[in-house]
């Protein structure tokens, strides 16, 4: 039966050790429980704590009547609060040192069964995203989805990578779980604020926070957040990154946790691929140049392979007979120059196809309609890797 004075005290303990979960966390362990850290005296505090700590002035019982109200708004909202010494925390972070007191969950699936699955990887990348870096974490999630074992992908609901993988494993019908730097009444960025709301809404998936109501979203909010990622994962995934970002700090944090690392290798030249070559050289991950070799070696068993159909099977599969054979023509001309150098622009596309700049920009422009290939603010195209598997 759910204990609320000890919820009510670790959500307590949660805000006054925020910044410093591992003191918290070994109060509670050497006390018992969380409760018990609020019974003892300020002599005992001091001897715990020093008499110097900040803390000991918070430990009281106003900041426990506080906790109760602030439960009880939460759950008017649809959040709930797991604490750090309940069977319903997820095992895999708790091993982690710097775990936080508690966590603020918003799903539609109990807690225990969230943390059930018997992998989860994390997948963590640049919010500046390349098409290349795009269509490789589409692969890899879609990869991963048709494994023996389907695990939970979570990531951080950021722009970018973390916004493809979540998107990729709802589409491939895996459950995710995203990790806010925020109080888990926010969503942020706020142009996600939809996309947050189903997942919160889809079985299986969650948004979880260790940050209380009404925080905001500071720098330095994500990078602490990000040790959430990593402390979740059975192993982490890097698409892309720069020598210094929230994915390198993800990574390196995972492999201090002792948990698997992989990164997907890029040009030399290329700044965006300057981290993941950075750990690979470091030897803190493993190269990823083969989706069937990473499956197995994340223990998911080896993925199933799709027969790769051509662009003239696409376009027939999609149009029937509803084109003419002179446009399927062009069409395909088109789609095999952006599947031979993935981020073409429509300039280049023309100019490897023959055709004036005008008909090619109208043919991107109508397969990108029709869903076939994206065409981002630079013109650059890539197919779209849910058809040209």
């Amino acid at each position: 039966m759910e204990n609320i004075e000890e919820k009510a005290c670790a959500c307590a303990l949660n805000r006054i050790f925020g910044f410093s979960p591992r003191t918290g966390t070994a109060l509670i362990s050497h006390l018992g429980s969380a409760s018990e850290v609020f019974r003892l005296g300020r002599g005992e505090l001091e001897a715990m704590l020093g008499r110097a700590s900040q803390h000991i002035g918070s430990i009281c019982s106003e900041a426990v009547r506080s906790a109760r109200q602030e439960l009880r708004n939460l759950e008017n909202l649809g959040i709930t609060f797991t604490e750090w010494n309940s069977s319903e925390y997820p095992t895999l972070l708790k091993e982690c040192p710097d775990a936080p007191i508690g966590l603020y969950i918003k799903s539609i699936t109990p807690p225990q069964e969230l943390w059930s699955r018997p992998k989860s990887i994390a997948v963590v990348g640049t919010r500046d995203i390349s098409p290349y870096g795009k269509e490789w974490c589409e692969r890899i999630v879609q990869s991963i989805s048709s494994g023996n074992e389907r695990p939970v992908i979570v990531s951080g609901l950021a722009l970018g990578t973390d916004i493809c993988a979540h998107k990729t494993a709802l589409d491939c019908g895996l459950p995710t779980i995203a990790v806010m730097a925020t109080g888990p009444e926010s969503t942020y960025p706020y142009r996600h604020k939809d996309f947050a709301w189903k997942l919160w809404h889809t079985p299986g998936c969650a948004l979880i926070t260790d940050y209380p109501p009404g925080t905001a979203p500071l720098a330095v909010h994500f990078l602490r957040r990000n040790r959430i990622i990593a402390g979740l994962a059975d192993a982490t995934i890097l698409i892309e990154s720069k020598s210094r970002g929230g994915g390198m700090t993800t990574s390196r944090l995972a492999f201090s946790y002792s948990r698997d690392v992989y990164a997907l290798p890029g040009r030399a030249d290329d700044v965006r691929s300057q981290g993941c070559n950075r750990l690979i050289r470091e030897k803190v991950a493993e190269p990823l140049i083969s989706i069937e070799d990473l499956t197995e070696s994340l223990g998911l068993g080896r993925a199933s392979r799709k027969v790769r159909l051509s662009p003239v099977e696409i376009l027939d599969r999609h149009f029937g007979k509803q084109c003419p054979p002179d446009q399927i023509t062009d069409f395909v001309k088109i789609l095999e120059a952006i599947r031979n150098e993935r981020g073409i622009t429509v300039e280049e596309a023309a100019l490897k196809t023959g055709m004036e700049y005008v008909k090619a920009s109208q043919i991107t422009g109508f397969l990108e309609t029709e869903g076939l290939i994206c065409v981002d603010l630079l013109q650059r195209c890539t197919l779209e890797t849910k058809i040209f598997r």
